[in-house]
């Protein structure tokens, strides 16, 4: 009977919590006065200012598709046959006598995107890859007008192009809305062309925020499960105002369809982009100088920080604005012009939305202490070219051959383990050549000979051997003895004089 009467209770309360569960959000949707019982009328008003985009692009025919023409015994008639035949599946013809015969024949490949407008003159915003390549942009309105577009601007880092149709009459527009103000749970509503059925509709709720897809430095996605399908990338995605609050860019999908994951580039981050665009043709972003990692657990609680939180420099750019500053590896970046740095991610974010040329303040932590630091921001598109020039002169040191002891060393890769015969199990430093009449030259040092210690320590770069004979110098010895890996697989013992070392 007690038992009974238990369940009955909690079963009344369950019944009771649920009720109220549902009254509850019933009066939380009724309270608010944004969402309309329909978006039609919302929609009508802004479908006029969301367009195709269709583009073409000349793509130059492949021989990987060719079919081999069949070889008939000599002399029979069928050969000129299948010459033709396989010639005209090949696209490449006979053609006219005295003509050279075609050769592929190129193709029109077409793509179809979304964009919408932002200005009145006919200024238009989308994805990147949607007008990537294209030798050719069309945009199509909604009332069956169909425009050619110039492009003003692109950005692959955050997927953004800015487009531009000339036009006598002024175009319906749409704003950008400020995406920062929207919250997890709030309705919006894209509009996209997917599979190039035309205008489409559909609506949802923001599903997170700032979320990072790996598809570039400055992801900070609006996730949506409003329907986007192939067709929508570059459509706008809306506030129940009407505001553009992102810019509808990928979707996961096993299917290739819409399974309610859906991401949007937040409209704060392409409406700067966009401007920057329209002014200069390109993007000006800060640039700081930095590589950085993330602050783990580990990494937080052997620096004493408590908790882990910031962005930890793990190098310097030689002659960047952090250099110059005085920031140094090691340093936790906690705070940059006064905004807090909760993780790594978000640095590259901040610096980026800075102007160049700013002086800001950047807080790090360095020996248990918090320093400020004043910096100088340069500009990230002229620093990238600073970092591949570094990097282009690093591999040309890389490439000089290096000379040791009257030896030409160089490191063991795929093109030398096939010009000396190494097997793929051989590890050790290369002699690539020998200097003529060298000490080495005379123990029978050959070309093809691999070091694998100096002095019963194991060597494995060109750097270890630089290393290593400098020490055995200042030890004072007069030679070094070398373990020598031959081209037969044989291993021996070879002493070199220190006397003719080089001060390469």
């Amino acid at each position: 009977m007690f038992h009974e009467a238990a369940v009955r209770t909690v079963r009344r309360g369950l019944i009771a919590t649920g009720l109220i569960v549902t009254m509850t959000f019933a009066a939380a949707v009724s309270a608010r006065t944004d969402r309309p019982d329909s978006v039609a009328d919302l929609a009508e008003k802004l479908l006029p200012a969301v367009v195709n985009i269709s583009t073409s692009q000349k793509v130059e025919a492949t021989d990987q598709r060719r079919v081999p023409v069949p070889k008939a015994p000599d002399g029979s008639p069928f050969q000129e046959f299948f010459d033709e035949f396989f010639g005209e599946r090949n696209g490449e013809g006979t053609g006219p006598e005295g003509e050279t015969p075609r050769g592929p024949r190129s193709r029109q490949v077409q793509s179809l995107g979304s964009g919408f407008v932002i200005d009145p003159s006919g200024i238009i915003i989308t994805n990147n890859h949607v007008i990537d390549g294209a030798d050719e942009i069309t945009i199509n309105f909604s009332d069956g007008a169909a425009l050619t577009a110039t492009i003003i601007g692109t950005d692959p880092k955050t997927d953004l192009a800015v487009l531009k149709v000339e036009t006598e009459e002024p175009l319906v527009f749409v704003e950008f809305g400020d995406s920062k103000s929207m919250r997890v749970g709030d309705w919006v509503m894209a509009i996209g062309n997917p599979f190039g059925l035309g205008g489409t509709v559909t609506v949802g709720i923001i599903s997170a925020q700032n979320r990072d897809i790996n598809s570039g430095p400055y992801d900070s996605f609006i996730q949506t499960d409003a329907a986007i399908n192939r067709g929508n990338s570059g459509g706008p995605l809306f506030n129940a105002e009407g505001k553009v609050i992102g810019i509808n860019t990928a979707i996961i999908s096993p299917s290739g369809g819409s399974i309610g994951i859906g991401f949007a580039v937040p409209s704060n981050l392409a409406a700067s982009v966009s401007e920057q665009l329209q002014e200069f043709g390109e993007t000006r972003r800060g640039w700081l100088g930095v590589r950085i990692q993330q602050v783990t657990d580990d990494i937080a609680e052997s620096l004493d920080m408590g908790e882990a939180r910031g962005a930890l420099v793990a190098g310097v750019t030689a002659g960047g604005p952090a250099e110059d500053a005085g920031i140094v590896p090691g340093d936790v970046v906690l705070t940059f012009d006064g905004k807090d740095v909760s993780s790594m991610r978000e640095l590259p974010r901040i610096v980026a939305d800075s102007a160049v040329g700013k002086a800001v303040a950047v807080t790090v932590l360095r020996d248990g202490k918090e320093v400020e630091i004043k910096v100088t921001l340069g500009r990230l598109e002229e620093g990238e070219k600073l970092i591949a020039a570094q990097e282009e002169d690093a591999k040309e040191e890389a490439a000089k051959p290096v000379e040791v002891l009257g030896m030409i060393l160089g490191e063991i890769d795929d093109a030398s383990r096939e010009k000396f015969e190494l097997g793929a199990d051989v590890e050790g430093v290369l002699i690539t050549e020998v200097v003529e009449n060298s000490n080495a030259a005379e123990k029978q040092v050959r070309p093809g000979d691999v070091i694998q210690e100096i002095s019963q320590e194991k060597v494995s770069s060109v750097e270890d051997v630089i290393k290593r004979v400098a020490e055995m110098k200042q030890d004072g010895r007069r030679s070094v003895l070398l373990l020598l890996l031959s081209e037969e697989n044989e291993l021996r013992f070879v002493a070199v004089r220190l006397e003719e070392e080089d001060a390469n």
